[in-house]
């Protein structure tokens, strides 16, 4: 006799017992989560990616290659990873608040620039057993990635300076696209 199973929703597998994780730290897990994020969006937007070593307070550079870009046949970005679970999913309100320690803003808020800079910032929950749902159809990673320019941004503090992330720049492949576009053109960010 077969017992059905109700159909699992959206095509995610149901929830199973928390698995025995390994000792890593959170925060290198965490690092390596943002990372994942990054390839998955650079894939899906036709970028490629490179690791500077040592990286110098910038972490990957993203290019670009399209037609549609002027100033050169292919655009580089910079891009700086940040990972946080002390801001909560869905932030309301047009923005929300993240420090970084001065020396860090200085590098990304240096203006003019020959290559840009934006900042990403991914909040996941706090405990990882949340951090990704594995399903026949799809991988959702939890929770979002968000981005900002933040070239010209004064330093405010004596130690760290707290920035407004907008809740309207979500990171994705579009985003990424679009960000291309204008760079390919001779614009910014």
């Amino acid at each position: 006799m077969a017992l059905a199973q109700p159909e699992p929703q959206g095509g995610l597998l149901p929830q199973r017992t928390a698995p025995l994780r390994g000792a890593l730290a959170t925060t290198a897990c965490m690092e390596t989560l943002q990372v994942g994020y990054l390839h998955a969006v650079a894939a899906a937007a036709g970028c490629s990616l490179a690791q500077p070593f040592p990286d110098n307070g910038i972490d990957w550079h993203v290019s670009h290659s399209a037609p549609g870009h002027t100033v050169d046949d292919e655009v580089t970005i910079k891009v700086q990873l940040k990972c946080t679970y002390q801001i909560a999913p869905h932030p309301p309100g047009a923005a929300f608040s993240f420090t970084l320690d001065n020396d860090h803003l200085v590098k990304l808020a240096r203006s003019p620039v020959s290559v840009h800079k934006i900042l990403v910032v991914m909040l996941v929950p706090r405990t990882q057993d949340e951090w990704v749902r594995a399903g026949h159809d799809r991988l959702d990673l939890r929770h979002c990635c968000y981005w900002i320019n933040l070239a010209g941004h004064p330093v405010t503090g004596r130690r760290r300076t707290t920035v407004r992330i907008p809740t309207s720049r979500i990171f994705d492949d579009r985003a990424l696209c679009e960000i291309m576009a204008r760079v390919g053109v001779g614009g910014r960010p």
